[in-house]
């Protein structure tokens, strides 16, 4: 039995992959600390199950999902499935047993699932059952769907997403640090979006202190209050603060989400009780090179916590921080139509930089979107070796 043939071309993902992509995207956010999964049963040229996987952890997988609304008349049928289907087992059985079971004929899935316990070997257990496997269908899709989990499933860091809104002229807020509103209505809209599909959102205590944002999200309506309606799931907030300067009666430290405060220290220990007592917790790391908090240490203290996607959304110093380090893997920049024009009108990205044009840093598979009248171009950074 063979796959039916791609609807493009030249590359691509089937129509059926397609469909299942479209599925796993449903998952995003959700599924941590497991992956967003997309799978469609197809039989005599029509879909007979489908399923995705969001969550909780021992919620059914999104194969078996779709093999329950399939019935028996999964036997003989042709699996698209997102990532290859797990064979160990965790807080649920492996789905390689449940698509043998079903007796299915074919099994196309579209990347190796880098996770160590399944790495090749649920294409191994499928085809020493005798059933047919086939790789790559919608390889380069599923990939960039899963970044996140497949990074930090590789190196256990998180995938990095640089965020901001800047004007024309690159400044984040204006002269004497207001920054309401760079960006419009249509962007903000997108950014609470876009925070439902994350596990973290990181900030510098001087945005906490200019800004004195909550950082949670709140994709829905407005409520009675005017503010918009907090969603089920709320991100990690995280704070880089290493001298201990978040104040007791910031926003960050309420609201619906966890908050973390990354400090080091030189922080007094008097405040990080006060701290601990607001439910939120204080995580003590070494100091880097420029004396502030190690970036690379508090990526991999988030690793081990399960975070795959971590958004940082400024200010432009901490943006700098992971820039200079080479730590981004991903920028969304929201362009607004204004000048601000002040000299000493926050950048959207400082630090130590670029000496030359040529070592600045360059964005590949770069994307432009209209968001109302702003604009976002997001890219994925080019590090010189």
């Amino acid at each position: 039995m063979t796959a039916p043939p791609l609807r493009q071309a030249q590359g691509g993902a089937s129509e059926p992959m397609q469909r299942a992509l479209a599925l796993a995207a449903q998952g995003l956010g959700r599924a941590s600390p497991g992956a967003a999964v997309g799978c469609v049963i197809v039989k005599d040229g029509r879909i007979i199950g489908e399923g995705y996987y969001a969550g909780p952890p021992g919620a059914p997988h999104a194969e078996v999902v779709a093999l329950r609304q399939a019935g028996e008349a999964a036997r003989g049928s042709t699996v698209y499935v997102t990532l290859e289907p797990c064979s160990h087992h965790g807080r649920t059985p492996p789905c390689v047993e449940a698509l043998v079971a079903a007796a299915v004929g074919l099994v196309v899935f579209a990347i190796i699932d880098p996770d160590d316990r399944v790495a090749g070997r649920g294409k191994a257990a499928l085809a020493a059952a005798g059933i047919g496997v086939e790789q790559g269908d919608g390889a380069a899709e599923s990939a960039r769907l899963l970044e996140g989990y497949v990074k930090q499933r590789r190196t256990g860091l998180p995938f990095v997403i640089v965020k901001y809104a800047a004007s024309l002229d690159g400044r984040i807020a204006a002269a004497s640090g207001d920054s309401r509103w760079v960006s419009g209505p249509e962007t903000l809209r997108w950014s609470h979006d876009l925070r439902t599909k994350i596990d973290a959102i990181m900030v510098g205590v001087s945005t906490v202190l200019v800004d004195d944002p909550l950082l949670t999200a709140r994709p829905g309506p407005s409520t009675g209050s005017g503010r918009a309606a907090d969603a089920e799931r709320q991100p990690l907030r995280v704070v880089v603060d290493s001298d201990g300067r978040t104040p007791l009666e910031a926003k960050v430290l309420a609201g619906p989400a966890k908050t973390l405060i990354a400090t080091t220290e030189r922080s007094p220990y008097s405040w990080r009780d006060l701290v601990f007592l607001r439910h939120a917790e204080v995580l003590v790391l070494p100091e880097g090179p420029d004396g502030r908090v190690s970036l690379p240490a508090l990526l991999a203290e988030l690793g081990k916590r399960g975070v795959q996607l971590l958004l940082v959304e400024g200010g432009g110093v901490l943006h700098g921080s992971f820039f200079d380090q080479r730590l981004v893997d991903k920028v969304h920049a929201v362009i607004a139509p204004m000048i601000i024009g002040a000299a000493p009108a926050p950048a959207a990205v400082s630090g130590r930089g670029a000496e030359r044009m040529a070592d600045a840093v360059r964005l590949r598979d770069v994307t432009v979107e209209r968001l109302g009248e702003d604009v976002v171009v997001t890219g994925y950074p080019v590090w010189a070796h």
